[in-house]
């Protein structure tokens, strides 16, 4: 089976960890912008880094057949530093030009501060001008469900197309609201912060698969590339079929990536041998 990494940190991963995917199906990963662990100070540490994730990374995953994405942003962390962002939001333009980098992404709220919601619609909003796609990070356990309706009340006084925009780390008090509004929402099998590849599952039967994506935000912290494959598992003893775990795992990906022309992976369809 094809799987589609729609959120993985490649960066902050092994060569191995590459190798293992691919022996496993994974034919694609697409890598947002994200904290490095500690805030950077200046703009051109952005900049560099948005050439690694954009130049070089995919040049370490072709060496195991697998193609790769990326997005570009100052992740919501980072944002109290409002000049710095301001900086770096001028710089980001010139790789929307670049055939790996897919929209702006991932921005977002970790704290809900006033600065984080002024980062996230200049976000946004430069996202809507250049027609790129927009990645949205939501906070942590406690704040989830208040920093989501805080994204919500940002998007929404904003002029935007909503079946470009995918909020992701979605769980079961936050899923509703996200598909209610019309975008796209993601759940991320993250241990201890995010959700699990059982309780996924329990969502998809839920909720359905349209307009949800599944990832594993895999990083340098307590994560696993693999948790795609523990849910695909778990999806599949429940007695769903090969074509349902395809649809969400490989082509819902193709259905929001696709939007931009850049990403021209496609939807397949298992074709099944009559006796």
């Amino acid at each position: 089976m094809q799987i589609i990494q729609p959120h993985y940190h490649a960066i902050a991963r092994t060569a191995q960890d590459y190798e293992r995917m691919a022996m496993s199906g994974v034919v694609c990963v697409v890598e947002p912008a994200f904290w490095a662990g500690f805030d950077r100070d200046y703009p051109e540490t952005f900049i560099d880094y948005f050439k690694q994730i954009s130049e070089f990374e995919p040049t370490r995953a072709a060496q195991f057949g697998i193609r790769h994405f990326c997005w570009v942003a100052v992740n919501p962390k980072e944002a109290e530093n409002r000049d710095l962002t301001q900086e770096v939001l001028k710089k980001m333009p010139d790789f929307f030009a670049k055939d790996t980098c897919l929209g702006v992404g991932e921005t977002g709220l970790h704290k809900s501060t006033k600065n984080e919601m002024d980062a996230l619609q200049a976000h946004v909003e430069l996202a809507m001008e250049h027609g790129q796609l927009v990645l949205i990070h939501t906070p942590h356990l406690s704040d989830k469900a208040h920093g989501t309706k805080m994204v919500l009340e940002v998007l929404e006084g904003l002029n935007v197309d909503r079946s470009r925009i995918w909020i992701d780390h979605v769980e079961e008090q936050t899923i509703r609201p996200v598909l209610d509004a019309g975008y796209w929402a993601g759940m991320t099998l993250y241990p201890i912060t995010k959700c699990s590849p059982r309780r996924a599952i329990d969502i998809l039967e839920k909720y359905g698969r349209e307009r949800l994506l599944v990832n594993s935000s895999a990083d340098w912290g307590p994560s696993d590339p693999f948790t795609l494959q523990e849910s695909i598992v778990e999806f599949r003893s429940r007695g769903h079929s090969l074509q349902e775990a395809i649809e969400i795992y490989h082509n819902n990906p193709c259905r929001f990536l696709g939007q931009n022309p850049k990403f021209d992976i496609k939807p397949i369809k298992v074709e099944t041998l009559e006796e």
